[in-house]
């Protein structure tokens, strides 16, 4: 403590003021690989029912924030879907070229030759090299609808991976809804696709089923069959949010091995949307898995939510616009001691779990009918308003008669009323004044 009785941050270091149970028994980093990731905004996002597909402009924009936070691989689309998917995914190609990205494109494909083909003709027009991201449908209830029989789906992994390995495009062999697929579904469709020449895996939980238990298992399965064939193969980890698990399976399945994961934008996608980007980043951010500069993370998710027409919910995490704000008396009154204190590292963590600065942001402090005087002591302040006992009053009556939260024009308002009739109050004395002399 400072001798004025006020808090010194300078004496404690970050244990003494924060208990982390999230570290206990952590004896090792998250991953101990590099951990990458596959946004799939505008591809499996643009799924969802609810969105737009937005124009070209739009997701060449969304592509380059990818690339300003660090995201390494980007599906720019399905071009087998269509001719416009095609001149979409070819135009943000020739952007990622041109504008000499980091980012690498990918591309969806179906494990059809129709499907591939398109993906070799964009990176030969590009001149940027596409990954392809080749699909195929492997749960029994798949099987049964599609009336697939083993032998053909292994003739159509081969035959599309060896096409796009023919012309030196990278392949990631997608095993959809792997989560309720067998083991002896799988187990020789990895080795047909290795041997094809597919340099990752990746295991989809398409529609949400998987419990961090089941993700486990599938996991660990599935890394033992690849180190019995004896290849570097790598392993991508592709999950949805119909359970709520979403985040934690996506942060469950790095601890497992997996060193790429995919997300979206806001979570965005068919039925209940996809693990969110914004939010595995996030956590990986504050686990100190990652070193990803994410001050762009609102920007990034209010782009996507521009683009697709999405609303961001009030409550999000990090980027909603409840995110950092607080009218409770009590917890205004904590920040504003740690602020008065000049430890603005503290205020910005005393009732968040999440530090608003780390992302470019701040804690707001606003005015409602839960407020106490430090609130509004607090909003007069920031806003270049000088603090009087009496405005403060007025505003704590307007706040406590009030069934929400004051908006700033109403304050200002309120405010500038204030100043008003304080202005008239003073000048009512000298003009009785000036009467009197008048009459003597």
């Amino acid at each position: 403590m400072k001798d004025d009785g006020q808090f010194n941050l300078d004496e404690f270091n970050q244990a003494d003021i924060i208990y982390d149970w999230n570290q206990v028994d952590k004896v090792a980093p998250i991953s101990q690989e590099k951990i990458l990731f596959l946004d799939e905004t505008l591809r499996d996002g643009l799924q969802s029912p609810s969105v737009v597909d937005p124009p070209v402009t739009d997701k060449v924009m969304l592509v380059h924030t990818m690339n300003d936070l660090g995201i390494q691989y980007a599906d720019v689309g399905l071009p087998g879907s269509g001719l416009r998917a095609q001149q979409d995914v070819l135009e943000v190609c020739r952007e990622i070229s041109a504008a000499r990205l980091a980012i690498r494109p990918c591309a969806a494909a179906r494990t059809l030759d129709r499907d591939i083909q398109p993906i070799i003709d964009i990176s030969q027009k590009s001149g940027v090299e596409v990954e392809v991201l080749a699909f195929i449908g492997t749960s029994p209830i798949r099987k049964f609808v599609e009336e697939w029989e083993s032998h053909k789906m292994f003739r159509l992994v081969r035959e599309s991976i060896r096409m796009a390995r023919s012309y030196g495009l990278p392949v990631t062999f997608v095993t959809e809804d792997t989560t309720r697929a067998k083991p002896d579904t799988l187990y020789p469709l990895y080795h047909v696709a290795i041997e094809s020449g597919a340099s990752r895996i990746a295991l989809c939980d398409t529609v949400g089923h998987s419990t961090p238990d089941g993700l486990r298992n599938l996991i660990r399965f599935t890394r033992n069959i690849i180190a019995g064939i004896g290849k570097g193969i790598k392993l991508d980890w592709h999950g949805h949010n119909d359970r709520g698990l979403g985040l934690v399976n996506s942060i469950h399945a790095i601890e497992e091995g997996v060193t790429r994961v995919h997300g979206t934008a806001l979570g965005i996608g068919e039925r209940c949307g996809n693990a969110p980007m914004d939010q595995i980043l996030m956590n990986l951010k504050l686990l100190g898995a990652i070193d990803n500069d994410l001050s762009k993370l609102l920007l990034y998710c209010r782009q996507a939510a521009m683009a697709t027409h999405w609303r961001i919910p009030y409550n999000y995490p990090v980027v909603g616009p409840d995110a950092f704000r607080t009218s409770t008396g009590v917890h205004a009154a904590a920040i504003i001691k740690a602020r008065r204190a000049g430890a603005d590292w503290l205020a910005d963590r005393i009732y968040s779990g999440i530090p608003a600065g780390m992302f470019g942001l701040r804690q707001i402090v606003e005015v409602g009918p839960m407020s106490g005087e430090s609130n509004v002591m607090c909003w007069l302040e920031e806003h270049g308003i000088q603090p009087n006992q009496g405005l403060v009053r007025r505003i704590m009556e307007v706040a406590k008669s009030s069934n929400r939260i004051l908006q700033d024009i109403e304050l200002e308002f309120i405010a500038k009323r204030f100043a008003m009739s304080s202005t008239a109050e003073k000048a009512e004395p000298q003009a009785a004044a000036s009467d009197s002399q008048v009459k003597e």
